[in-house]
């Protein structure tokens, strides 16, 4: 067996034939995934640049490589948001009726005065009550200064009004108030009061308005006396001021934000920014400009970051590939080309799904059937290569169904892409039927949907109904059209490659399928014997690491050829007469041989993919029939003639095992039949058994061609040990039967 042990334990062959092996078709593949990566996030995250100048005519036309913000028209826009705000007027209290009560006070103090002659106190009310009032204003205005409640500009635009709208009081009034006794006053202060804290107590933008309805509530007052009513009704129209002003500040404000709320105005993707021969104008260069689409000046560093971003996403692939366990996978060119036709599929998805895409309907992006690649990764491949290549898809995502101009990532689209994909991997690693894939499309639907509708919760509404509606609409579609290609692509990749899914050995290991049925029908021995093979072989390969379906289905059809002479084979040899002891060895020898090339002719007649038809191949390898080779020895020697034949004429022709599964399986049924052959086995008859088949394989090179190390041989050993004695368990004695049936035996003797 020629394989050798890596530092880390893990073990390869030594194979480099063909294309399949080559280190160098290797690193191309992987070179053309670094370029997909580059090539499908380039037209999101370098959009093409032109060399043109204001004033000459454009020689091509330009057309957005992206959705990009129009300046000059959401300007526009944001001026006409700004001119339908209408102006804010605000409210500011102020106790009016506190100043009328301080006149009315002052002038009861004025009047007790006797020393005061009436012509003097006349002429100090004309001078002393209007300024009161406009001190009042201006002490209320000079004490809000100093606090946040009022703008300094609000305060001056209310002394301006209060000072245009200030009420003056008729000559006569002055006149009439000498004449106020203490008791009148009294009588006049709370009706004062009332008056002007209930007229003042709503919006006041014109107090002349208001004072007009003084009148009638003094004459409803329950002042009696004629002069009393008078003054009242003259001092509440002077302390009534306008409390609502336009808050220029405030208006202003809300332009601005009327501005910074007003969407901003896009050009779509794809729209012609400039026609072909058309005028470069000043905004028509600006636009460009200002969207990085001219040639101003060198700039490399945007293609050296998506450069180094596709070598850093390729590179975490290789070494994920590199350091996995399936190293099969590892070393076969052709599994690795297929990850590159995924993810190219799973690219052009996401590419169809943004064109279809906009800002005013982002959500169409979540049709894009993201899944997919992780889907078939995991049928097709591996299901830890497919985790791995389901973060991949999230970047990707995350930058083609990006719509948000000056954001290199849409983290909604990531997200989602990483859900779904996770969730196809989850539902769908263990399928074992093709309508498991639609039952994991569905996964995918609800959870999906699900995801979007939590996207939307935590974006805080920055969807209205109507898009979630729809964006779960799309999501839902988009696990659907995942299920659809899936089903579809199954049967290219299967058939292109020529390799088996678990979906198609589980529908090959149907019994119903025609091979399998003429096996039952016209060889029932050898039927048996195949699914006792499978049962050891799966065990054994799968505690190795190997393909243990792949075994179970290979073993049904390992020995199909023997259909065609099937008397000739010792398990379908029940009451009947061997036909070997009467036909010469070499004819025997010759019979048993073609069973394998017959078995893979029935097999490529009926479509049954290679690695089925290897292991029909390559399960004998190129063991030798000793049986027929010493039978055919002694006739010779009684016939007195020289041996015409070697060892190598009673050989199978081979191959020997390419892989160990055929390896495992041609092991397993070798150790089947053995055990079949012994009368009453014992446990250390059947471990003993085992152990010099594989050596007797081992000596005989038969594992050369294949990557199973001593380790895993030791492994096979042990597993096939522990198999046999479940399956074989009632016809197996073990040591403490064997002693109980030897003391029986001779206490039945001594008797």
């Amino acid at each position: 067996m020629t394989s050798r042990e890596t530092s880390s334990g893990k073990s390869f062959s030594i194979k480099n034939v063909g294309w399949k092996h080559s280190a160098g078709t290797r690193y191309v593949l992987f070179l053309c995934l670094a370029v997909l990566f580059y090539v499908s996030l380039a037209p999101d995250l370098l959009p093409e640049r032109y060399n043109i100048q204001v004033g000459t005519r454009s020689e091509k036309e330009i057309r957005a490589p992206m959705q990009i913000p129009n300046n000059k028209a959401t300007l526009k826009a944001q001026e006409q948001e700004a001119e339908r705000v209408q102006p804010i007027y605000t409210i500011v209290t102020v106790p009016n009726e506190n100043l009328v009560v301080s006149i009315l006070d002052r002038i009861d103090r004025l009047n007790q005065d006797d020393q005061v002659s009436r012509e003097d106190k006349i002429s100090i009310y004309r001078l002393e009550i209007p300024q009161r009032s406009k001190e009042f204003i201006q002490n209320y205005v000079n004490a809000n200064r100093s606090t946040a409640k009022y703008s300094d500009k609000l305060l001056d635009e209310m002394l301006k009004v209060t000072n245009q709208q200030a009420y003056r009081i008729p000559e006569e009034t002055f006149i009439k108030i000498p004449k106020l006794t203490t008791k009148d006053i009294a009588e006049m202060k709370p009706v004062a009061r009332e008056i002007v804290s209930r007229l003042t107590n709503d919006q006041v933008t014109e107090a002349q308005a208001v004072r007009a309805k003084v009148a009638e509530l003094v004459s409803a007052s329950t002042l009696n006396q004629r002069t009393a009513r008078e003054v009242v009704q003259e001092l509440s129209k002077l302390a009534i001021s306008a409390n609502k002003f336009y808050d220029e500040e405030a208006t202003k404000e809300a332009k601005v934000q009327a501005r910074e709320n007003t969407q901003t105005v896009y050009i779509k993707q794809g729209d012609v920014l400039v026609a072909k021969s058309q005028l470069i104008t000043e905004d028509l260069y600006n636009l460009l400009d200002d969207n990085g689409l001219l040639k101003n000046e060198v700039n490399y560093w945007p293609q050296l970051g998506l450069l180094l971003l596709s070598l850093l996403m390729t590179w975490g692939l290789f070494l994920f590939i590199r350091q996995s366990d399936t190293g099969k996978f590892r070393y076969n060119n052709s599994q690795l080309l297929m990850l590159v036709l995924i993810f190219i599929i799973t690219v052009i998805s996401m590419h169809l799904a943004g064109i279809l895409q906009s800002a005013e309907r982002p959500y169409v992006g979540y049709l894009a059937p993201v899944a997919i690649g992780a889907t078939l990764v995991t049928l097709l491949l591996d299901m830890s290569l497919a985790y791995f290549s389901a973060m991949l898809f999230s970047i990707l995502s995350s930058v083609i169904l990006n719509v948000h101009q000056g954001q290199l990532f849409d983290f909604s689209f990531g997200f989602f892409a990483l859900v779904v994909s996770t969730v196809a991997i989850f539902t769908i690693h263990r399928a074992s039927q093709r309508s498991t894939l639609l039952k994991g499309g569905i996964m995918v639907c609800l959870f999906g949907s699900l995801t979007v509708f939590i996207m939307t919760l935590i974006s805080n509404g920055q969807w209205n109904q109507m898009q979630t509606l729809y964006g779960i609409g799309f999501a839902f579609a988009g696990g659907l059209l995942t299920a659809i290609l899936a089903i579809g692509l199954m049967p290219f990749f299967e058939v292109t490659f020529g390799i088996l899914s678990a979906l198609k050995l589980v529908e090959l290991s149907n019994p119903n399928h025609p091979l399998l049925r003429k096996l039952l029908t016209e060889t029932p021995g050898t039927y048996h014997h195949s699914v006792m093979v499978g049962n050891l072989s799966e065990a054994a390969a799968e505690a190795i690491g190997a393909d243990g379906l792949l075994c179970r289905v290979g073993s049904y059809y390992h020995d199909i050829g023997k259909t065609k002479r099937p008397s000739y084979f010792i398990e379908n040899q029940n009451n009947m007469e061997n036909p070997h002891d009467s036909i010469d060895p070499k004819m025997s020898k010759s019979i048993i041989i073609a069973h394998a090339r017959d078995g893979v002719e029935m097999l490529k007649e009926h479509k049954i993919p290679k690695p089925i038809r290897d292991i029909a191949e390559q399960h004998h390898g190129t063991t030798f029939l000793q049986f027929f080779y010493h039978k055919a020895l002694r006739q010779a020697e009684e016939h007195g003639k020289e041996p015409d034949f070697t060892e190598e004429d009673f050989r199978y022709p081979g191959p020997k095992a390419q892989s160990k599964e055929s390896a495992v399986i041609g092991i397993a049924d070798s150790v089947e039949a053995a055990v079949r052959s012994l009368r009453n086995p014992t446990v250390d008859q059947v471990e003993t058994m085992i152990e010099k088949i594989i050596k007797s394989r081992l000596d005989d090179h038969q594992f050369n061609d294949c990557d199973l190390t001593m380790k895993e041989l030791d492994i096979v050993a042990k597993t096939l040990k522990e198999s046999v004695m479940g399956i074989f368990h009632s016809r197996i004695e073990y040591p403490e039967e064997i002693k109980k049936n030897k003391t029986n035996e001779d206490t039945r003797r001594s008797g």
